[in-house]
């Protein structure tokens, strides 16, 4: 199905390397009735980049429930909109299931390019296998935290996860002290940018590691799993 016939067109954005966008996503942006964005600045920049002029309507964890009765009335009404996160594939981790779900149950048409996203290739970088694995995203801040990591603790696939620069030290030192400070782990922060980098060893290794070297960008956590 082309992007031209579905009401609602999820587009991945760049993670870093802003070529890294691709032709059918250009192709989505400039043939929708407006670009549904996390923040409407970022997205507009990239727009910008791409010599691409639409309508952007501002969606984000603050208005997204307000939101979604509007764009689905609007895409029932015949408009098409492509929706776009920051960074990445829409709706991981990222505002926009509730958008989808909403088309979905309307009748909608709802379609989802292929495209960049950050876990796979920390994934695939991580040298821990791959073949079965487990995306948890954020672990929870407070409330339900050590639940979380006592239920990953026996977990045999590998488990991802996604981590802020200023919550990866007591995340590593969580995980130790749940799984044990010798399980292999890796840490890939700035994919596809400048400084793209990925620390691999223990967690005990990783946690020298970040006392040593100031974490800085969104990290992906890859954690082996039990035995």
């Amino acid at each position: 199905m082309s992007a031209s016939r579905s009401s609602l067109t999820l587009v991945p954005t760049p993670i870093g390397n802003l070529d890294d966008i691709t032709l059918r996503a250009q192709k989505a942006l400039a043939e929708v009735d407006g670009v549904v964005a996390e923040d409407t600045r970022v997205t507009g920049r990239l727009l910008q980049h791409l010599g691409i002029q639409r309508p952007l309507v501002p969606f984000h964890a603050h208005n997204e429930h307000r939101m979604v009765e509007q764009l689905v009335a609007r895409m029932q009404a015949g408009e098409r909109f492509a929706l776009v996160s920051d960074a990445g594939t829409p709706a991981i981790s990222d505002p926009g299931f509730l958008l989808v779900r909403a088309a979905v149950q309307a009748g909608l048409s709802v379609e989802c390019l292929p495209g960049a996203t950050a876990f796979v290739p920390a994934l695939v970088n991580s040298a821990l296998p791959c073949d079965r694995f487990v995306f948890e995203g954020f672990l929870p801040v407070k409330k339900g935290r050590r639940t979380r990591l006592e239920e990953l603790r026996t977990e045999e696939r590998t488990i991802v996860l996604y981590e802020s620069p200023h919550r990866i030290a007591r995340t590593l030192r969580d995980l130790a002290e749940t799984f044990g400070a010798d399980r292999l782990a890796s840490a890939s922060r700035e994919i596809s940018k400048l400084h793209e980098e990925t620390v691999r060893g223990s967690l005990a290794e990783l946690m020298a590691h970040f006392d040593r070297t100031e974490p800085r960008g969104e990290f992906v956590l890859v954690v082996a799993g039990a035995g």
